[in-house]
């Protein structure tokens, strides 16, 4: 199992963090007092696997108790499990603006203002700071950026993999909601109105012919494996870790099944899940 305790100065980013690692596969806790995770490691260890990357988030709201991290996380250790210490930290600058923009109150009450509050929190950490296998500093990281730190931190293949769903749906039962891009296919020769094709779909090479064949559908398909394949290097650049493209006809079972197909096989790069939300539909 592998074990990853987040702490680090309050306003520096382990949210950001945390959701990252929510995203890739990880089980996250947060504001847990440090005594409790030996059991909890051995809780999670007890379900036989179910959970093998768990994340703990500890900070200042504890208290006194955030002393206790580098004894528990020591426990861990000596228990046989694979263990991680991230601290997330930033500018004082960088904080002050984060605090002023959401409004929120820092954990730390100090009569002497937020930077003195900082400043507090940032001796209390101070042991748990240079003890840490990795620190981050958020203060000039972007998402993605922060996102490409954490996949250099875990050297974790899992993390980098970029998932494409290509799906198509019939428009009468309206468009998924879930989709990033969406494309209208029904300008195209349609297999429906031909009586030998009628209750096939384009999941059979019969189908994949009779669309296939118009020009206007060759050129489509060319232009559209052209538009995603410049797009997808973008999104992982942003740091999305999946994308929807939903490929639409009226019925959802010939034209959009060919080229959802079509344009599944022209991503084989990639990780590449093909859905087929209104295939089994009534044919009627």
């Amino acid at each position: 199992m592998q074990f990853t305790i987040v702490t680090g100065l309050s306003g520096a980013g382990k949210t950001q963090v945390i959701r990252f690692l929510e995203d890739t596969g990880f089980f996250c806790m947060d504001n847990l007092p440090p005594a409790i995770i030996p059991q909890l490691a051995e809780m999670f260890f007890s379900i036989n696997g179910k959970y093998d990357r768990i994340a703990f988030v500890i900070d200042s709201r504890v208290g006194d108790m955030i002393n206790e991290i580098l004894d528990n996380l020591k426990i861990l250790k000596e228990n046989g499990y694979e263990c991680k210490l991230l601290f997330v930290t930033a500018r004082d600058e960088v904080l002050v603006k984060r605090y002023k923009e959401t409004r929120r109150t820092h954990p730390i009450a100090s009569d002497g203002g937020l930077l003195e509050s900082i400043a507090i929190e940032r001796e209390m950490l101070d042991g748990i700071y240079h003890e840490a296998d990795a620190v981050i500093d958020t203060s000039d990281y972007t998402l993605s950026q922060l996102s490409k730190r954490l996949r250099e931190i875990y050297q974790d293949s899992s993390m980098d993999e970029f998932t494409v769903n290509v799906m198509s749906f019939g428009f009468k039962y309206g468009i998924p909601i879930d989709s990033d891009l969406v494309f209208d296919v029904r300008c195209f020769p349609n297999p429906f109105y031909v009586d030998e094709l009628k209750y096939k779909t384009g999941n059979d090479k019969e189908i994949q012919d009779f669309v296939m064949d118009a020009v206007s559908s060759k050129q489509f398909l060319q232009k559209l494996q052209d538009m995603i394949k410049f797009l997808l290097p973008l999104y992982i650049e942003e740091g999305k870790n999946s994308i929807t493209i939903s490929v639409g006809c009226t019925g959802g079972k010939h034209r959009s099944v060919t080229m959802a197909n079509k344009l599944a096989e022209a991503l084989s790069d990639y990780n590449v899940n093909v859905i087929h939300r209104d295939i089994k539909r009534s044919k009627s």
